[in-house]
């Protein structure tokens, strides 16, 4: 399966390149009128990234080839996706997902992010990010490592000029553990730390409050303009207006009952508490 998708990768690759040189464009040029990195579109040729939707339709929109092609070219994209899914349920591909959600990260400007079961990916501490990954069945030890040092690195937008973030959790995402109660201490300790960066909010819906609606589910919001939500096997990613109208007022509804500033911090520092008197503590 691993060869198959490989070989997927580069063939893609292999079609953005030939298109490029057909338009007369260097990878930098392709890359400027796309608005990705350099790095990005030559990844991509080499077939050493997959591409989201949203970088792949920017690439061919750059290109400016016709609607044939472009039904051709997704529908390769598509077949990639549904293989990297595969591969992920099997307990690989945990850095290929990280590198997509990077290059949509590093485009934004705003990133709102709303969590019911996890803390959001942003905020991890590289020893929760290591077992959320094992609990969702990532199984190579190479794999995962370099994953969790790339989810890490990704944490760097957060002290970047210029963007905004604002993550709104349930306290059922704080109390949800994938490891010992130390894990979980230090993970708390971590959020209330980028809580205090002028460009970050961080705020938690109590357990005590009358929510909204159910929340059935995390998502991101990039840019007010499109979300993603994460499955089991895969990730999503809505970019219609009604979609995006929807969950932009669920985040803003969950936001409204949530406890920000020292609410918020105490609360977190309570359940920090009940952790250090957990009988489980190892």
């Amino acid at each position: 399966m691993h060869d198959l998708r490989q070989e997927r990768l580069q063939e893609l690759g292999h079609r953005v390149r030939g298109l490029r040189k057909g338009a007369g464009l260097s990878g930098a040029e392709l890359a400027e009128r796309a608005g990705v990195t350099q790095p990005t579109v030559s990844k991509i040729e080499t077939g050493r990234m997959l591409p989201s939707s949203e970088v792949f339709d920017r690439l061919a929109g750059a290109l400016g080839i016709d609607q044939g092609e472009r039904a051709e070219l997704f529908a390769l994209l598509q077949q990639v996706h549904t293989e990297v899914a595969d591969i992920r349920q099997s307990g690989n591909g945990a850095l290929a997902q990280q590198e997509a959600i990077s290059t949509r990260e590093q485009r934004a400007a705003a990133v709102d992010s709303f969590q019911c079961a996890m803390v959001p990916s942003l905020l991890q501490t590289a020893e929760y990010a290591r077992r959320a990954f094992e609990a969702a069945g990532h199984e190579d030890d190479r794999d995962v490592g370099r994953a969790v040092a790339a989810r890490v690195e990704r944490q760097g937008v957060l002290y970047e000029r210029g963007r905004r973030f604002s993550f709104v959790l349930t306290e059922g995402a704080l109390r949800t553990w994938p490891g010992s109660p130390d894990v979980m201490r230090a993970q708390l300790a971590k959020i209330l730390d980028v809580s205090t960066l002028e460009n970050v909010s961080v705020s938690v819906v109590p357990w005590s409050a009358t929510v909204p609606t159910f929340p059935l589910h995390g998502f991101v919001i990039y840019d007010e303009s499109a979300i993603t939500v994460e499955t089991f096997t895969s990730e999503l990613l809505l970019s219609n207006a009604q979609d995006v109208a929807i969950y932009r007022q669920t985040f803003a509804a969950f936001r409204e009952v949530a406890l920000f500033g020292d609410a918020m911090r105490e609360l977190v520092s309570r359940i920090a508490r009940d952790y250090d008197q957990s009988p489980f503590r190892r």
